[in-house]
Parts: structure tokens; sequence; C-alpha cells
């Protein structure tokens, strides 16, 4: 890769033919007409347009990555010289694929307001990451790519192009092209770069299982090299890449749970227990401690939390609500070899939160995880409304992520939420000011929680509050 100044570049390449092409940039939220850069770990990332026409559009991601500062304070190494002694300048690896997650962070996500149907779409895409370390050479680089519907051309990279007799380098020239969707194409290079090369730049913790999930949504647990991938991703750490797998046995082929909503908290030891396992037993403690017997899991996703109910018998009807018809069929699929005795307190319903359902009213309980945060600040009113006051619940569970301990994510980029579809994102304070706000205005009472490590600092890293009904409507 060419040298800038003192940094290095790491290039890769976007193309569509799709008519019109420029609509590349609203799929990428980057102007075809702007040049624009952007702090990363490791140096700065840059997003321009070499070619910007209506019959094709290319984007080009260029990250210029300053060696010494990425080396500054390393003790870790496996050897002395490992920090003058690495590729991580030079080529496409774990450094390139933060930068795509942080850079395309929205895009990844799927969401694109301008062109919601094109997101949907899959359209013509090329790829190129002209050197990207292949720690299996090309064989590898199409047993990853092809099951996903790329067309794989990994070329080999010659030690030295004036010497052949060297033989071939461990880096491919790596090409792809196919008819996808650009939010599966970001997350098959967010998981797979890495993968290919078989390291990572920082440590693993146990917050990698959900960025790993999260990113597989849809394509990683039909995989037949999920294991793999799994175990490279996760750096071999066996704790973790256990629990990926299992989650993917669960999750079946398609949705994930509430791994989507945010990581868990990063942490140096493999016996810590994830934050999503800590939030879901906080939530279940609480619903136990109300004495409830039917409860609503609203926003239920993939249904994680209602695997957790429908184990305690004390929850005599447990109803699952989602406005995502996809998520509520992989829910369903979860509980199909369940015993009829269970699956029968069982039901999932399709229905948007911001309006009142009055199938939902009479309930015990009911529990927003991980909801409040993906609503638009304009319509949480219309929340409030038909949760509070139209359904009416006699108690009423909601976590939130607390913004003050995003510090404390080594790898989330400072400002950035950490889900891309998250609206929003609240203090310790906001989030008393709502709940203490809903609670006067429909007749609870509130009470507030931490889930997971509490810093002295900046709090825990999920805030939960109970609201319990003192008033009669």
């Amino acid at each position: 890769m060419p040298a800038l100044g003192h940094t290095v570049a790491v290039l890769v390449t976007l193309t569509t033919t799709h008519r019109p092409a420029t609509d590349l940039g609203f799929l990428l939220h980057k102007h075809p007409q702007k040049a624009q850069a952007f702090p990363v770990a490791g140096g700065s990332a840059h997003v321009f347009y070499p070619v910007a026409a209506e019959d094709e559009c290319t984007a080009a991601l260029l990250l210029d990555v300053d060696p010494v500062n990425l080396v500054r304070g390393r003790k870790n190494d496996a050897f002395a010289l490992a920090q003058y002694v690495n590729d991580r300048p030079y080529a496409a690896g774990s450094l390139l694929a933060v930068a795509l997650g942080s850079v395309f962070r929205t895009a990844l996500s799927g969401r694109c307001d301008a062109r919601p149907e094109l997101a949907e779409t899959p359209i013509p895409l090329q790829i190129r990451i002209p050197a990207v370390p292949c720690r299996g050479g090309a064989e590898l680089a199409a047993r990853l790519f092809e099951p996903l519907g790329w067309r794989v051309d990994a070329a080999p990279v010659p030690l030295d192009p004036q010497i052949p007799g060297w033989g071939d380098s461990s880096y491919v020239d790596l090409r792809l092209s196919g008819e996808l969707r650009v939010s599966a194409a970001l997350k098959h290079l967010y998981v797979l770069i890495p993968v290919l090369d078989n390291s990572k730049h920082y440590w693993v913790g146990s917050d990698e299982v959900d960025k790993l999930l999260r990113a597989g949504d849809g394509w990683l647990a039909d995989h037949p090299e999920r294991e793999l991938i799994s175990s490279r991703y996760l750096a071999h750490r066996k704790s973790y890449v256990r629990s990926a797998l299992a989650q993917l046995a669960e999750s079946g082929d398609d949705e994930l749970d509430d791994a989507m909503a945010e990581p868990a908290v990063t942490t140096t030891s493999e016996q810590d227990v994830p934050l999503a396992v800590q939030r879901r037993g906080s939530v279940l403690a609480a619903l136990k401690a109300s004495g409830a017997r039917r409860v609503l899991d609203l926003g239920c996703g993939a249904g994680a939390l209602l695997n957790d109910l429908i184990q305690e018998p004390s929850f005599t009807e447990i109803v699952g609500v989602d406005v995502s018809a996809r998520a509520l069929e992989v829910a369903a699929r979860r509980f199909e070899r369940l015993p009829e005795r269970q699956r029968e307190r069982l039901a999932l319903r399709q229905s948007a939160l911001t309006y009142v359902d009055t199938s939902l009213a009479g309930f015990d309980a009911a529990v927003l995880m991980e909801v409040v945060e993906h609503v638009d600040p304009s319509r949480l009113t219309a929340l409030e409304h038909a949760v509070f006051a139209a359904a009416r619940p006699g108690t009423v569970v909601v976590t939130t992520p607390n913004v003050e301990y995003n510090v404390r994510f080594e790898n989330l980029p400072a400002g950035a939420f950490r889900h891309a579809d998250h609206r929003f994102e609240w203090t310790r304070s906001q989030f008393r000011e709502w709940a203490g706000g809903v609670a006067d205005r429909h007749g609870y009472a509130v009470e507030h929680l931490p889930v997971g490590p509490e810093d002295p600092e900046v709090g825990a890293p999920t805030q939960l509050a109970v609201f319990t009904r003192t008033a009669v409507a």
C-alpha cells in the first residue's frame, strides 16, 4: 500500500452499476460529492468517490494508519520487536473492520430513510481489497464468501513481483462481485476480514461475542464455516466460541436476540457474565418480585427474554410483542419444540408499540428491555401513552443503556452510540427525569436499579427502572 507521509494506507472500494448508481451515497450515508474524514482507532478514515456517475459509482474507504500511535503503550506483544515487525498498518485486517463499523455504522444496520426500499433490495456490487492477510490462501476466501452469494477472485500477492522464485506471500488481492444488499455486504466484510487475517489488533473480550452475533445476523447461523468463523473472530477463546455457537443454534438461521441492542461489558476474564445475560436476570428478578403472573414482553425481538420467562412456572401467560414479523417468525421457531404445556402459556403478537392496542390491556406486568432508545424522541410520548395509559399494567420494567458508561467500552468511538439503530442514549439524570415524569403523569411509583458492574464515576452500563402502579385508572 502506498505511504502517505508518516502514515500508510489501507483501501477498500465498493462499486455498483445499479441505476442511478449515485444512490449508493444514500445507502452509505456519505455524499458522493464530498470527501470526508473520520477519526478511528490507529489513525483516520477517509471516504470519497473516485467514480460517481449515473451508470457506475464507486465509494472508497481509505484508512490512514499511524504506525507509531498504533503501538504506543503496548506491552503485551508476543515478542520484543512485534511493534516494529507487523503488517497492521499496511494490510486490511481488524483495523479496517473497525473503521468499516465506525464509518458505516448506519449503513450496517440497513437503515436508509431516504431510500428505504433500496436498502432492502439486492443490487449489483463489486468489492475490492488489494491487500488482505489470508491465513489459508485463496481457497479459504472462497469458502468464506461464496456461500454468501459472492463470486470470489482472490489472487495471491507475490512476495516480490521482480523475483518470481520467491513464491507467494500470505496476502491476496480480493475481489468480490454479486447482487446483495449493501448492509449485508458490509456485515460480511466486518466479520470476515479479521477472520481471513486470523488476528486482531486489540484485546478480545466478551463483548466480541455480541459484535459477532449482531454482524452475523441473518447469515452466520447457516454458514457452513460458522465454527471456523466464530473461532477465528473470537481469537480462539473457547468459552466465547461456545457462547457464540450456542446462541447461533438458538436463533436458528435468522434474527438475533437482545444481543443486538448493545455490546456486553468488555472484560478481561472469561468467567464474567455477559451484560445481556445480567440484564435478563435483573428483569426476571424484578418481575418475580412484583408477583406478576401475566406478562408482556414489548419489543421481544427473537425471544431471548421470552425463553427465560417461559422457564419460570409462576408466569401463567406470556405474550411477546414486536413490530417485526420476521423477528416473530424466528421467535416462533425457537419455541416449536417446547412441550405443549409450556407452549400454550406463550403467545406472539405483531403490534407497533407507539399505537394503542387494546388487546394488551389488563396484564400484570410489561417489559420494555432495550426498546425506548430505538424510538424516535418525537414518538416517545406515543409509546408512553400506549403502555402507561392504555395498556396500563400493574408493573412496567424498563431498561436502557447508560450513555455515561460508554467511555468504558474500549472499541466504541467517542460520541458513538452502542447500536446503529439507537435514536438516543440517556445519561442517568436524563433517564430519571423521563421516568419520573412518566410516573407522575400516569399514577406510578418508580424505583431505579443498576445492571452490570457499577463504576464509581460513570455508573453501571445498563439502567433499569421498575414502575409500580399506585393509582386506579
